[in-house]
């Protein structure tokens, strides 16, 4: 259980925002398509989608316990990429400075 805690207080006032971050990351990550026609691509692109998917119900998952969760936030921002949605990607990363600013 690692991540940037979050003290109680931070987390009721950013909780829309925190929400919105991941069912936008998980809307646009099902929306995406293989960049390949063929099976093997469909494949793998399912996959990333779900690794992305995964790491939203990990961030989720952190933030109900109090703190952004490091491991889900690398496994979004990784399918991300590989997803070919890098602002997306920085836009999860900047999820672990949520409570500073």
């Amino acid at each position: 259980m690692t991540g940037t805690p979050i003290a109680p207080d931070d987390r009721a006032r950013l909780d829309q925002v925190f929400m919105q971050v991941v069912l936008d990351v998980q809307a646009q990550a099902q929306q995406t398509a293989p960049a390949q026609a063929g099976g093997v691509a469909a494949m793998f692109h399912k996959e990333t989608v779900g690794d992305a998917l995964q790491g939203c119900a990990m961030l989720i998952a952190g933030w109900n316990q109090g703190r952004v969760d490091d491991a889900g936030l690398s496994r979004t921002t990784k399918a991300l990429r590989a997803l070919e949605l890098p602002e997306l990607a920085t836009r999860v990363e900047k999820l672990r400075q949520i409570a500073e600013g």
